[in-house]
């Protein structure tokens, strides 16, 4: 731990082809192809290697999309809930599949899209995202298929675009971290909410959601769902394209106790990290990460040392517990937050102006490298 600075989000590449080699063989058995989704990994350094083992990879903005096309140089799926103007043009250069989200898109940027088609050596297949009205996730925050979301068409709205043109594809997202028996479960919503559709589309994307890297996950059931998909329609190019899956279990936050402060009988222990700045799924899902040689404190365990964890920011909810330790903590005691590298660089921020964590990796040959260090001008330089 002491090669790298305190904060740091350290990135285990050992871990991350362990789950590279699971996604890319169930891939080639099903005769799918899954791809990363920026959205929740984008730690660009170790593209090369991703590279190594996907077709692609998804964008929702300009910004993405660049980093795909320059960085990966892999065809980039593009889907954002909305276009600009200014934008679109750029993204059509770099991009494979182009995804609308309503409609009012679809008619406003196909006609742009179909002529630069007439342009291209190779064209641009477009489709259009639809909400199946169907989905498990039970946080509202994380639910991208309820009934009033803004994420996809409803069918009513589909087949009226249908009168009007053709789309080559459909975009189904409804999960979240979810089981193989919920990704089953939204094939067989697909089938029986577009299944009169299938056969005259040339793909389908599943979306993300499907954590197929957890060790519980149940792999050989996704794998005889995506077959039987498949052999029902020939013709689909299926996708998948977790955010989570990528990078699950693949590295840590490491920080350092600051400061422990007693407040009503609760031991709260002050970190050099933030909650809310750098670890803000833990607020928003909300979750409880687990904290190396800790157990996270229940009614039935009293054994050993409680605390509270809180973060460096003026926030006051930017904390979180409890946990048990063995030992009391002092301050320069080290807090290892595992599985901290999905949805967690990708959404920092600077607020407070806190000392955004390094970013380091420990090669697969166990030699260790700091990718990046944060300063004052990267916090100024955000700001006018």
């Amino acid at each position: 731990m002491k090669s790298f600075p305190s904060p740091c989000y350290v990135l285990e590449e050992e871990l991350l082809t362990a789950n590279l080699e699971t996604i890319s063989s169930l891939a080639r058995s099903a005769g799918v192809r899954i791809i990363p989704a920026l959205k929740g990994f984008a730690l660009w350094r170790v593209f090369p290697l991703l590279a190594e083992y996907v077709d692609g990879a998804a964008a929702s903005s300009l910004n993405e999309a660049r980093l795909i096309a320059e960085e990966m140089g892999r065809p980039c799926y593009t889907y954002a809930p909305v276009y600009a103007e200014k934008e679109f043009s750029r993204l059509l250069d770099i991009s494979s599949h182009i995804t609308f989200n309503s409609a009012a898109q679809a008619r406003r940027f196909l006609p742009r899209l179909q002529g630069y088609n007439k342009r291209a050596a190779a064209g641009v297949s477009w489709g259009v995202r639809v909400n199946p009205g169907w989905s498990p996730v039970e946080t509202a925050l994380y639910n991208p298929a309820s009934p009033v979301s803004r994420l996809g068409m409803p069918r009513e709205e589909l087949d009226e675009l249908m009168t009007e043109c053709s789309p080559e594809g459909l975009h189904v997202h409804a999960l979240c971290e979810s089981s193989a028996r919920n990704s089953a479960d939204l094939i067989q919503a697909v089938r029986e909410g577009y299944g009169d559709l299938l056969s005259s589309l040339s793909w389908l994307n599943l979306g993300g959601g499907h954590l197929l890297t957890r060790k519980t996950y149940d792999l050989d059931l996704l794998d005889r769902s995506l077959k039987g998909l498949k052999a029902e329609y020939p013709n689909l190019m299926v996708i998948l394209e977790p955010g989570s899956a990528f990078a699950w279990e693949t590295g840590y936050l490491k920080s350092t106790v600051q400061d422990i402060v007693s407040r009503g009988g609760v031991l709260t222990a002050i970190l050099d990290v933030s909650f809310t700045a750098h670890m803000p799924d833990c607020l928003e899902m909300p979750y409880q990460p687990r904290i190396r040689g800790a157990r996270i404190a229940s009614a039935e365990d009293t054994r050993g040392y409680r605390y509270r964890m809180g973060g460096n920011s003026c926030l006051a909810g930017d904390v979180m517990g409890d946990w048990l330790f063995d030992e009391p903590l002092a301050p320069g005691d080290e807090i290892i937050f595992e599985d901290m590298i999905h949805y967690t660089m990708v959404k920092t921020s600077m607020f407070n102006g806190v000392a955004h964590p390094s970013i380091g990796i420990v090669r697969r040959d166990g030699s260790r490298e700091l990718l990046r260090e944060f300063a004052y001008g990267d916090y100024r330089d955000r700001l006018s």
